[in-house]
């Protein structure tokens, strides 16, 4: 049986999975539209399942943001149980409303919940991981002819209580969704066309790519590209389910993507054409650097701050570890909390630089490839950009500016890697 096909009783189903964001279904045209995109596959011979997530985004009125807002004007702190509760509606009202779009216009639909669709999570609320996935209802009603809506970011657990699943959390429905019903792809619609080199806000030249590796879009999502969750894309990498991300408003064939060796299949010069992927960029950061001294000493030192930092849940980014010194960033709204902490330590002689940025090259084909750093200084030194600190892995180089100098350094990068071409 060919891979993404499922027979249920006499009937060979492909399963496509077709994710939704907010911006997709903010209005009856907007939607209609999304039916579209499902009714057309199903011509081609795909079953479609629709994962939607919570109509528009921050005030509008079913938006999840709206919905936490408006709870918090009785209670600021509620119970992170209920809470769960709360910020499932704003998918199931998107999920009821497409499902009735489809039998407006003449389709058997059905709805079902994160519960109801067979996804069984842990008991973290709010942001709950994904244990299984048990589809046979799907399956049931997807064999019965019915396009079948799932609501995206939520599950319950074993005892039955209803969990979101966190930030991105649709992306991650629609990924394990693909993985259990052996899908033959997963489309994550957005409103862009796909996976740009740059920001196209900064870049003005900024290009679609055709196809991109699973490390490399985890790589851009990590590092500010906010087109889809890593989370989602690391689900899908464990079967190879291949991911396309496109565009609700467009019929363009979007970005694909897959694994390395589909990526560079039939490619003569790998190294030349597709050293970096994408530029991207992270604002407002601050670069903290804590002096020790040499020997056992700085070791004590070093364990006190660590520990001090967890303990307090604070996140550290960029962590360089030297034996004279530990220099490490967070979010600059989190200064003034690191500032205590290092204080409770009795740690003297911090020095911080607030109103930093993290810029990243990423490319799979950066690996093994020597000159990709002195191209970098290169095109940064030439624009008089000051890098303040560099850390690298297999396919990502990491630089952190001035934050005056972030868009400067993007488009400095895109020119030097000649991502427009």
């Amino acid at each position: 049986m060919p891979a993404g096909e499922i027979i249920a009783g006499d009937i060979i189903m492909k399963f496509l999975i077709q994710k939704f964001g907010g911006t997709s279904l903010v209005t009856q045209e907007l939607r209609e539209q999304v039916a579209a995109k499902a009714i057309d596959a199903r011509e081609e011979g795909y079953t479609p399942v629709l994962v939607v997530s919570a109509i528009g985004r921050k005030n509008d009125p079913f938006a999840t943001d709206t919905l936490i807002n408006y709870v918090r004007q009785v209670h600021r702190e509620i119970e992170s149980r209920e809470m769960d509760m709360l910020m499932a509606c704003g998918e199931i009202i998107s999920g009821v409303v497409m499902a009735g779009t489809f039998q407006k216009l003449g389709y058997s639909s059905i709805f079902l919940n994160g519960a109801q669709a067979g996804i069984i999570t842990d008991n973290n609320f709010n942001d709950a991981r994904i244990l299984k996935v048990q589809p046979e209802n799907i399956i049931k009603h997807a064999r019965e002819g019915k396009i079948v809506v799932v609501a995206g970011f939520q599950g319950r657990t074993g005892d039955g209580d209803i969990t979101t699943l966190g930030r991105g959390g649709s992306d991650t429905t629609a990924a394990a969704l693909g993985v259990a019903l052996g899908a033959e792809f997963v489309d994550i619609y957005t409103d862009v066309e796909g996976i740009m080199t740059a920001d196209p806000r900064i870049v003005e030249n900024a290009r679609l790519r055709d196809i991109v590796t699973y490390d490399e879009i985890c790589q851009l999502a990590h590092e500010g590209a906010k087109v889809v969750h890593p989370r989602a894309v690391e689900i899908v990498m464990q079967k190879n389910i291949p991911m396309r991300v496109k565009c609700t408003f467009s019929n363009a064939p979007g970005t694909l993507v897959t694994s390395t060796g589909e990526v560079y299949r039939g490619t003569i010069d790998i190294t030349r054409d597709r050293t970096i992927t994408g530029i991207t960029q992270i604002p407002n950061l601050t670069q903290f650097r804590i002096p020790l001294d040499n020997g056992s000493g700085g070791l004590v030192v070093q364990r006190r701050l660590f520990k001090a930092l967890a303990l307090a849940g604070i996140s550290l980014d960029f962590i360089n570890v030297y034996p004279e010194r530990v220099v490490f960033t967070v979010k600059d709204d989190m200064t003034s909390k690191v500032l205590q902490v290092i204080e409770t330590t009795g740690i003297n002689n911090v020095e911080y630089t607030a109103g930093c940025a993290k810029v990243a090259a990423v490319g799979a084909g950066m690996t093994g490839l020597p000159g990709i750093m002195s191209a970098i200084v290169e095109a940064l030194t030439r624009d008089d950009i000051q890098i303040l600190q560099s850390n690298d892995s297999y396919t990502t180089i990491w630089l952190l500016v001035k934050k005056e100098d972030m868009e400067k350094a993007v488009r400095a990068l895109h020119r030097q890697f000649a991502l427009a071409d």
